[in-house]
C-alpha cells in the first residue's frame, strides 16, 4: 500500500508572493464593536522583541490557580497616533474623503493640502458609515522617523461626534485598549527565495535519485501539457500577511509610569520611549515590524476564562 501524501500547500494563503502593504488591511464587519467604552478599534504598534514575564494565575477551577507561572510574552510599543483623514461610506464604498490633517511629516509617505478647509462644510449626506485614516508617530520611538497609515473602524453612538473630537489630538494607546483578548495582525519574517521543501514541506527522495533529491518527482502529466498552479515550485517565502488570535493581554503601561527597558536596550530594537503593551505567547514578524492589535473577533472559552496577574517581567 503507498504512503499517503495529501496535498501541500494550504489554497487559503495564495499566491505565496510577498504582501503589498506592511500593515494588512482589516475586515471591519467581523471586528466586534460592542465595547463597553466609545473609541478606535485597531492601534498600530511596534514589535520589541520577546521576553519571559512572572504571573499569578487568578482563573476560577485552574490547578494552578493562586500559583506564580512563567509565560513567554511579546512586547509591542505603541507611540501615539493622529488622525489623517475621515472616509465616509455609502453601500460599502466610499463616498467621500475628507482630509482634517497636514502634518508635515506626512509628505513623506502621501499627498498633503497646504491648507485643511472645516470638516463640517464637507459631510455629504446620506452616508452610513463613518472610517477614520489614522497614522503613527514613530518619532516617539527609537524605530523610524516615517509614519504608518492604516484605515481603523469607529465604535461609538454618534461617530461623528466622536471623530471631530479626535482631530488634531493624539490618541494614546490608553485610549484603545478596553479589552483583554487582542487579534494581532502582520507580516512575517522575509525569507527570499526558497525550495519547495521548505516552501512546502514535501519530502526528500531516494539519495540516489538522479534529477536531485529536493524537487518534486514529477512537475505534471503530459495532458494539460503544462505546469498547473498548484504544483509546488520554488519561490518567495514570507512577508505573508497573518492574524494571530486571541492574544491574551498581560500588562499595558507607559515608560514614564513603569520603566522595562533593560540597561543596554532590546536586542535589533533599542529602548522603548512611549506606552507599550505586553501579550502573551508570539507575534508574527522580526523586531521594528509593524503589527496592528485589534479586539478579538472570535474568542473562545478558554481564552476568555484565562486570567493572569501580572508580577514581574524577566529580561
Amino acid at each position: 500500500m503507498a504512503p499517503s501524501s495529501p496535498h501541500h500547500g494550504s489554497l487559503q494563503f495564495w499566491p505565496r508572493k510577498r504582501a503589498e502593504k506592511q500593515i494588512p488591511s482589516v475586515n471591519w464587519s467581523v471586528v466586534p464593536s460592542n465595547a463597553k467604552m466609545p473609541g478606535i478599534l485597531g492601534f498600530i504598534t511596534y514589535k520589541v522583541g520577546m521576553a519571559t514575564a512572572v504571573v499569578k494565575d487568578n482563573t476560577e477551577h485552574s490547578m494552578t490557580k493562586g500559583k506564580k507561572m512563567v509565560v513567554p510574552v511579546t512586547i509591542l510599543e505603541a507611540p501615539n497616533m493622529k488622525v489623517f483623514s475621515i472616509r465616509f461610506y455609502k453601500f460599502g464604498k466610499v463616498m467621500k474623503e475628507v482630509i482634517v490633517s497636514n502634518d508635515k511629516d506626512l509628505k513623506r509617505v502621501v499627498r498633503v493640502p497646504k491648507e485643511v478647509k472645516p470638516l463640517d462644510a464637507q459631510i455629504p449626506s446620506g452616508y452610513e458609515d463613518i472610517r477614520v485614516i489614522v497614522y503613527s508617530l514613530p518619532k516617539q520611538t527609537s524605530v523610524k522617523s516615517v509614519p504608518d497609515l492604516i484605515e481603523l473602524a469607529v465604535n461609538a453612538p454618534d461617530k461623528l461626534s466622536f471623530v471631530k473630537s479626535l482631530i488634531g489630538k493624539e490618541i494614546s494607546l490608553k485610549d484603545f485598549l478596553h479589552y483583554d483578548l487582542l487579534d494581532v495582525r502582520g507580516l512575517t519574517i522575509g525569507k527570499g527565495l526558497v525550495g519547495t521543501l521548505k516552501r512546502f514541506g514535501i519530502t526528500k527522495k531516494q539519495h540516489k535519485s538522479e534529477k536531485g533529491v529536493r524537487r518534486p518527482g514529477s512537475l505534471g502529466p503530459w495532458h494539460p501539457a503544462r505546469v498547473q498552479f498548484v504544483t509546488p515550485m520554488a519561490g518567495q517565502l514570507g512577508m505573508f500577511s497573518r492574524v494571530h488570535l486571541n492574544q491574551k493581554v498581560i500588562t499595558s503601561s507607559t515608560i514614564a509610569e513603569k520603566n522595562i527597558n533593560k540597561p543596554s536596550g532590546f536586542r535589533h530594537y533599542g529602548k522603548i520611549n512611549s506606552s507599550y503593551v505586553v501579550i502573551k505567547g508570539s507575534v508574527q514578524g522580526p523586531s521594528k515590524r509593524q503589527i496592528l492589535i485589534t479586539p478579538s473577533y472570535r474568542p473562545t472559552k478558554s481564552t476568555v476564562k484565562a486570567k493572569f496577574e501580572f508580577q514581574e517581567l524577566l529580561l
